[in-house]
């Protein structure tokens, strides 16, 4: 396999080497081909550079310009400390299977795929999308870089330098029109291995890359001139094919500014980190509500969102590009944190609404610790950041979010609070569910209604099938017509309050023709729940009230509509559902998805009602947690907008 893999680094340089190596002819004679004519050659630092390029001696100008990057000063790029490289275990194991070319393409896909000793690019073992796109991330490479770093053991950049030039060859930028792709299952590989969003990871991860490798044998002067000019058309192959919105284009723009301030060197290098500095003014006016929220309404890709926005100002300011963010960038930046933050559960766990997954407290922590750099006068982000060894809680409880719709009902921060976060705003972009109204409820340190999460994003109709059973409607805890997915997303917030000892929310949505939703949810004296769900308007059919309950084995009464979990340890959850009509409780398949490709059976409920044309039906629910769980209930709906409990021989009345 050694005699193999060195025949391909020979090949791989013959093939793809740069644009001249060779004496040429003086660069005033002809028009200049060389890579040396993306460089400008008249900054500092690039005289021998420059000298030896108009003698026509590229092969010394190549070694001249190695040296400059091996001895370059004055370019910083915070996310690699090449004084404190640390490399996990599984990053390591990770590094060494790329050796063995079994890549590290997805974590939903384990153990990693072995993609032959003549590395075949376009293996596809599942028909995921994301399979295929992601291993043109080439994510075992950075930990490969930390693995030489530390151990100096030159197999990890010999290894890298020939699967670098090998993925040049074999995946040539040819025309490229992603308008195209009417299927991705039949899409040419150029696609695949130059969608855009690819195109800008690499930007970003072949700094790391570069940072890591470059003091290799392998990355000798020839390889540098590969790498630059292989980099540079990633740069420029992104500044043609920008996607239209979204997180994409927030990642394209940032890595634009990433290879614009971390190469200066390019001709086009000011112009990129323009480029880039000018779609994330625009676009985080755009794209984030004046709430904070990013508005493709995920927790997962708002977070996202913020450490875009975060880095591109953090690079810059490291780098002395100060000025090109305007205070009101920073501000709103702030304002993301401040939702991000709100919408966390006391373990820093977020709801799985839409696409999001479930994140280590580990990384959450190092974004607090960066933002808390930027916001030093922030002490909510301090308390995070320090894991409340300095700072404070916010000095508030439950808050509405009115324009992107996300809304927390909380009675603390700490460990033993009980916090409900309901989700019922405009349309979301395409990571958005059809899921309106849906909610998490957390107690004393259990989620006892998780959202139903996404499992997949996309690919063959197996595969497709498996990510829209996720997205259903039917799977979130919101009400359905005939177990359809919802008709229209645009819900308004009609009443919010959070005077007194209890709190109140009242929500709307349109959610189908001739059927309108109204949830209300009462945080009775901030302990437990009472939602009253309504269907009302000219549609008919069976209207289900949908919930599912987090892995359990709880304790079922379809009669009374009863549902109660069986933990024992003094935390657990009684549900039960009143109407006023008659009510059928049916147990329903359940699932729930934490992380990619990864899913656990659960409880899952349908209490289902007839409706007739002009008629409303009504559903009450009482949730019941910790000391609470297990009393008995009563519920009577006394006229049009009344509702009266009785809860273990304690009286409450409602009104709506």
């Amino acid at each position: 396999m050694k005699t193999f893999r060195l025949l391909l680094i020979l090949l791989t340089a013959a093939l793809c080497g740069p644009r001249t190596l060779a004496a040429s002819a003086p660069a005033d004679a002809q028009a200049d081909t060389t890579l040396f004519a993306l460089l400008d050659l008249t900054r500092p630092g690039l005289e021998r550079v420059a000298e030896r390029h108009a003698a026509g001696d590229d092969r010394a100008a190549a070694e001249a310009l190695l040296d400059y990057y091996r001895t370059r000063q004055g370019v910083r790029f915070p996310d690699v400390d090449l004084g404190h490289v640390v490399l996990p275990d599984e990053e390591r194991r990770w590094a060494d299977e790329g050796l063995e070319h079994r890549f590290f393409v997805h974590a939903g896909y384990q153990p990693s795929y072995f993609y032959g000793e003549d590395i075949d690019w376009q293996l596809w073992p599942v028909r995921d999308n994301e399979l295929r796109w992601q291993l043109h991330r080439m994510k075992w490479w950075v930990p490969m870089g930390k693995a030489y770093r530390l151990t100096g053991d030159e197999r990890y950049a010999a290894e890298w330098c020939a699967q670098y030039t090998d993925w040049m060859r074999k995946n040539p930028l040819t025309a490229y029109d992603e308008r195209e792709v009417r299927s991705w299952t039949e899409a040419d590989n150029v696609y695949f291995a130059w969608r855009p969003l690819e195109v800008s990871d690499r930007l970003e991860f072949q700094i790391h890359q570069f940072l890591y490798f470059l003091p290799a044998e392998a990355f000798d002067a020839d390889f540098l001139l590969r790498f630059l000019e292989n980099y540079h058309r990633h740069a420029v192959h992104i500044t043609r094919h920008f996607s239209e919105k979204g997180n994409h284009l927030l990642f394209q723009a940032q890595r634009l500014i990433f290879a614009g301030v971390f190469f200066p060197e390019f001709r086009e290098a000011a112009a990129w980190r323009a480029t880039g500095v000018e779609i994330l003014n625009r676009e985080i006016r755009k794209q984030v509500y004046d709430d904070g929220m990013q508005f493709e309404l995920d927790p997962h890709y708002h977070l996202e969102s913020i450490n875009i926005f975060f880095k591109a100002l953090q690079l810059m300011d490291a780098n002395g590009y100060r000025g090109d963010f305007p205070a009101e960038y920073l501000a709103t930046v702030e304002r993301m944190i401040r939702i991000h933050i709100e919408c966390l559960f006391p373990d820093c766990t977020t709801p799985l609404f839409s696409d999001n997954r479930q994140q280590g407290k580990e990384v959450l922590t190092a974004c607090y610790r960066a933002w808390a750099e930027v916001f030093p006068d922030n002490p909510v982000i301090r308390r995070l950041a320090t894991e409340g060894r300095e700072g404070a809680l916010p000095d508030h409880l439950s808050q509405a979010f009115r324009t992107s719709g996300f809304y927390v009902l909380r009675n603390g921060w700490d460990a033993e609070a009980t916090v409900m976060i309901l989700k019922a705003g405009p349309q979301g972009f395409w990571h958005c569910q059809p899921d309106n109204g849906t909610f998490e409820l957390w107690s004393r340190g259990r989620q006892f209604f998780p959202d139903s999460g996404s499992y997949v994003y996309g690919g063959d109709k197996e595969v497709q099938a498996l990510r829209d059973w996720f997205r259903q409607t039917q799977v979130h805890n919101t009400l359905t017509l005939d177990d359809r997915n919802l008709a229209r997303t645009d819900s308004h917030c009609t009443a919010w309050s959070t005077e007194g000892t209890s709190d109140r929310l009242t929500v709307e949505n349109p959610s189908y023709e001739g059927l309108t939703h109204r949830r209300t949810v009462w945080f009775v004296d901030r302990r437990f729940f009472v939602l009253l769900d309504e269907a009302a308007g000219d549609a008919a059919g069976e209207v289900a009230l949908h919930y599912n309950l987090l892995e359990c084995d709880p304790a079922e009464d379809a009669a009374a509509c009863r549902v109660e979990t069986r933990f024992g340890d003094g935390n657990d959850l009684t549900m039960q559902v009143f109407g006023a009509q008659k009510v059928k409780m049916e147990r329903r398949e359940g699932w729930v998805s934490r992380t990619y490709r990864q899913r656990n059976p659960r409880p899952a409920y349908a209490f289902t009602a007839r409706k007739q044309p002009g008629k409303r039906v009504r559903f009450a629910t009482v949730l019941l947690t910790g000391a609470d769980a297990g009393a008995k209930v009563r519920v009577k709906f006394r006229g049009a907008d009344t509702l009266r409990l009785e809860i273990d021989g304690k009286n409450y009345e409602l009104k709506y």
